[in-house]
């Protein structure tokens, strides 16, 4: 893979501070001169700069654009749209990219799908954007004409998807499926299952548990989560034996012929693609009033399948680090801090088997305006199979935030457990089943949202320390025994192992 190698010179937008020093000192009489640095300056922004680099590594087939220490102004967002290239700072501690601009600014005002006068950059996009460029264009086009679109793997109707083939029934955790007609299918290839729902709506159902709680809950008004389905998982065909198609990994959810499953084609994905070892700080502003946030986002995965983000730091953001229809990505070494943020993470849009690990929310620098929420390491939209593990939290929540995400696990984390849940009561349930949160250690004693045995069903609530309800208390969504496990409480430190994700990685 080759190397682009930005240097000083190619980043002149971080010698401001210089060329404003070099103006101050003995005044000098009627003329004034512009330093020479001031004009290169003004010629080679820096976003530009990086954005030619990172296209110019993507044209040759992958490459790394290094980015020296030091701190660089950029006055628009970097766009990552090609395989296999990697942004690569010299450190969080050392390269930092100082952002002027928020994503109003630079592509424009991103209305809700779901109406309403609610900003989507409350949960989308980033100055930092990972995602394929045809996707990323066809994106911020819809955005520019107002047609607010969805942010999936099927694109902005839904409808940029052709049948590969049918699959016959299977079990959740199969490795294997059989499929009517295997012609198009290639080991290596990346293809979407796609699981629609009946009218009975058994596929939520079986997303929740199955039994009866899940059967007597009302899921026909619920319109937001509607609009989920078809869950669409995305996965790498590993060998391919007449009809018989092994997969990569194993089915999340039973296949049954009620549920229409199928191999489908998909947006163009991006691939082994990464950010690392850098800072990005935004310009501090206030906080904007909630779901009205302007766009000082942080970095951001869509369309991503095996990418990552490792030693990155975001400041002053106003949401930090963002999985939109992303899949088997890793955040390693993330840290958000500054002035206090809506998410600090966001997983949403069928976001599927991502880790989120050794991550760390500051305390915020300034107190939280009144009209302002916070949120924390949220998870939504049908997303599932995705772990946050070893993680510092000084504030925020462990916020599932409707629209029946299941079978996440969060590990080994300490929390001062101040943040709330949202999600609009149209998008269904907080939880589905199989969540796990083992070994959690909750600084202030809040239970909201950590000891979920009375919330979450088919799920696991292990070594969590004393807590009690109060501030946000939420009712169980279903009735009836939700079979949900509730072991070593109260107790932290104790429990081994002592990081469930790890320990099952290892088994």
């Amino acid at each position: 893979m080759g190397t682009a190698h930005l240097t000083r010179r190619a980043l002149l937008c971080g010698a401001t501070a210089v060329a404003l020093g070099a103006t101050t000192g003995t005044a000098r009489a009627a003329t004034t001169e512009v330093p020479q640095l001031w004009h290169e300056f003004t010629r080679t922004p820096c976003a530009p700069a990086i954005n030619r680099a990172v296209a110019a590594a993507g044209r040759a087939g992958g490459g790394t654009v290094s980015i020296p220490p030091g701190t660089f102004r950029i006055d628009g967002l970097i766009q990552v749209g090609y395989d296999n290239v990697v942004l690569r700072g010299a450190g969080s501690g050392r390269t930092t990219l100082y952002a002027t601009k928020n994503l109003t600014e630079l592509i424009g005002v991103y209305g809700s799908r779901y109406g309403g006068t609610k900003s989507a950059w409350s949960w989308a996009g980033g100055l930092i954007w990972l995602a394929p460029k045809a996707r990323w264009d066809s994106l911020v086009a819809a955005i520019r004409a107002q047609a607010w679109p969805f942010e999936g793997w099927t694109g902005n109707k839904r409808d940029e998807w052709e049948l590969l083939t049918p699959v016959e029934p299977a079990r959740q955790g199969d490795w294997t499926v059989e499929v009517a007609d295997p012609s198009r299918l290639h080991p290596g290839s990346l293809v979407l299952l796609r699981v629609s729902d009946d009218p009975a709506h058994t596929l939520l159902q079986h997303m929740s548990g199955g039994g009866p709680g899940p059967a007597a809950y009302y899921w026909t008004d619920k319109t937001k989560l509607l609009s989920y389905v078809p869950y669409e998982w995305p996965v790498r065909i590993a060998r391919v034996r007449g009809r018989t198609v092994v997969l990569e990994r194993p089915l999340p959810l039973d296949l049954r012929p009620e549920w229409n499953p199928q191999l489908a084609t998909h947006v163009r994905e991006l691939t082994g693609s990464g950010v690392e070892g850098l800072t990005l700080e935004v310009m501090e502003t206030p906080q904007s009033p909630h779901l009205l946030d302007k766009g000082y986002n942080g970095v951001a995965l869509q369309c991503a399948y095996d990418c990552w983000v490792d030693d990155v730091t975001v400041r002053n953001v106003d949401n930090g680090f963002g999985l939109v229809a992303a899949s088997s990505c890793t955040l390693r070494r993330t840290r958000v801090g500054g002035r206090g943020e809506h998410h600090p993470y966001f997983c949403r849009e069928g976001s599927h088997d991502n880790l989120v690990e050794d991550f760390t929310i500051e305390e915020r620098t300034v107190p939280a305006p009144s009209d302002t929420q916070l949120h924390g390491i949220n998870v939504e939209g049908l997303s599932s199979y995705n772990v946050w593990s070893r993680g510092s939290m000084a504030m925020g929540t462990f916020d599932s935030h409707r629209g029946l995400p299941f079978a996440n696990v969060r590990t080994d984390i300490t929390v001062n457990n101040n943040g709330r849940h949202g999600g609009d009561a149209n998008a269904g349930p907080l939880f589905g089943a199989r969540f796990t949160h083992w070994n959690v250690r909750v600084t202030n004693g809040r239970a909201g949202l950590m000891k979920i045995d009375g919330l979450a069903p088919y799920s696991a609530t292990v070594a969590v320390n004393e807590v009690t309800d109060f501030d946000q208390i939420d009712v169980p969504d279903f009735t009836g025994d939700l079979h949900s496990r509730l072991e070593l409480y109260p107790t932290t430190g104790v429990v081994r192992p002592r990081n469930l994700y790890e320990a099952q990685r290892e088994l």
